[in-house]
């Protein structure tokens, strides 16, 4: 047991609760049993606390990291804490992530809220090995989703292809994981898509290639995006392997 020096004063024979133990041993040993139980039981749970993997992206420290994405007809990009309003852009409005971030084995996710437009609230890009793609939710008018692009066949024209009803002003989670098989992609925890990797080739749009190596953008329509953050997976994720 570390030295406490708390208990120390405690048994020492000259304290009052060493005397008010003498003559009995039992009280004694059940009071050196409950103490110690509860001086273990603490040790225990500051050794299995664990840290939380996920790293926010839009944490004050990290602003300075991000530039406004030059699209050329962009809106204006208000800041506030932990959250980013996008306005309308002409057509795009966005943002590009130059700090350091993985290019493999990893999840990133961002709650998005379509304040007013008829256009995709999230156009995330990703890194995937040395190539990139773009999580697409609600483009082509709305409600298409998918991955732009796989084999430089867009969102809306390749296997990923998925329509979901986006209400305006109301926040949506989206997902992304990156391992060794696949690209796998969530709208608030259910699974959307999930694409091979191996034999297909990634790459954005030439739209959104300034939104590489990440980045964020919105089409035609005013957006709020919060806590965008991303994780590490561990090792068995990274490889694709099942819990």
């Amino acid at each position: 047991m570390p030295n406490d020096p708390t208990i120390f004063r405690i048994l020492r024979p000259k304290s009052i609760f060493y005397r008010g133990f003498q003559g009995n041993r039992v009280l004694m040993g059940t009071f050196l049993g409950v103490f110690v139980w509860m001086f273990l039981q603490g040790s225990s749970w500051a050794q299995t606390e664990k840290k939380d993997p996920w790293k926010p992206l839009f944490a004050k420290e990290l602003k300075e990291k991000w530039n406004n994405t030059n699209f050329g007809g962009e809106g204006k990009i208000q800041w506030k804490e932990n959250e980013v309003e996008m306005d309308f852009g002409f057509p795009l409005t966005g943002l590009t992530f130059t700090g350091d971030f993985p290019r493999e084995g990893f999840e990133i996710e961002l709650e998005a809220n379509r304040l007013d437009g008829s256009d995709f609230l999230c156009g995330l890009t990703f890194p995937v090995g040395k190539g990139h793609c773009s999580y697409i939710g609600g483009g082509w008018g709305g409600t298409l989703v998918g991955l732009s692009c796989i084999d430089y066949n867009d969102a809306a024209n390749n296997s990923t292809t998925q329509f979901f009803d986006f209400e305006n002003k109301k926040w949506y989670k989206f997902r992304v994981r990156v391992d060794a098989l696949h690209i796998t992609c969530w709208i608030d925890d259910k699974e959307i898509v999930k694409q091979e990797r191996e034999g297909h080739e990634f790459e954005v749009r030439s739209e959104v290639n300034a939104s590489r190596p990440v980045g964020f953008a919105a089409y035609q329509s005013r957006v709020a995006v919060r806590n965008l953050r991303y994780r590490m997976l561990e090792a068995n994720e990274a490889a694709g392997k099942k819990p």
